[in-house]
């Protein structure tokens, strides 16, 4: 469960972003994760660490590739359609889940709707100057960000965790049990994405509904 926790928490944290005041609504933002188990032994929270998160963003449209050691989860959103599909590449086991809003909100209904207090702490990150910011998660789950208010993020909808904040999160951390995660950005390239970037497959997958999906 500690696993299918973090799987979730890692995949919503960053399906896209799109920075506003040197906008960027076109580039490419990555991500890296350190997971610390707190045990010796070995974990299937282990799995996860090292994983790395691509994000692509195109005006309306946003793509996130998050990469392990257990494959890859894709998450692309088509904010003109308002559509929602997941990705999930793990070896000889490939899905394609189709989400409406509605599925979307249910998925992340413990990552919504995140109150943070913000504190005076300041750090740097990737050149940026950030603040930070303590929040918890429905279930109670406390969530460390650092955030730069010199970024304003222009399209929120695939931010989950980022909504009520007031610029674009650099990093995340939250504990689930013993378990800590570190989620923390990497590069930022202002540059052109491919609009085929966004495609999805024609083949290859096994296509589910939500509701299927809950039954794996």
């Amino acid at each position: 469960m500690i696993k299918k926790g973090i799987l979730s928490f890692l995949a919503v944290l960053f399906s896209v972003f799109a920075f506003s005041q040197k906008k960027l609504t076109e580039g490419i933002i990555q991500y890296n994760v350190v997971i610390n188990t707190g045990s010796e032994k070995p974990k299937a929270a282990d799995f996860l660490d090292g994983a790395n998160t691509t994000v692509y963003l195109k005006g309306n449209n946003s793509r996130s590739d998050m990469v392990s050691a257990l494959g890859t989860q894709s998450t692309l959103v088509d904010g003109a359609r308002n559509s929602i599909v997941i990705l999930k590449d793990y070896g000889s086991q490939k899905y394609m889940i189709n989400l409406t809003p509605a599925n979307w909100k249910e998925l992340n209904n413990k990552y919504l709707d995140v109150q943070y207090s913000l504190q005076d702490s300041t750090r740097n990150i990737l050149g940026y100057n950030c603040k930070k910011a303590v929040g918890k998660l429905a279930d109670g789950t406390p969530v460390e960000v650092w955030y730069t208010p010199d970024v304003q993020v222009d399209n929120k909808n695939f931010s989950v965790m980022g909504q009520n904040l007031p610029g674009l999160a650099l990093e995340f951390k939250t504990n689930m049990g013993s378990t800590s995660i570190t989620y923390t950005v990497s590069k930022i390239s202002f540059t052109t994405v491919p609009v085929a970037r966004f495609d999805l497959p024609k083949a290859g997958y096994r296509i589910m509904t939500y509701e299927e999906s809950k039954g794996m």
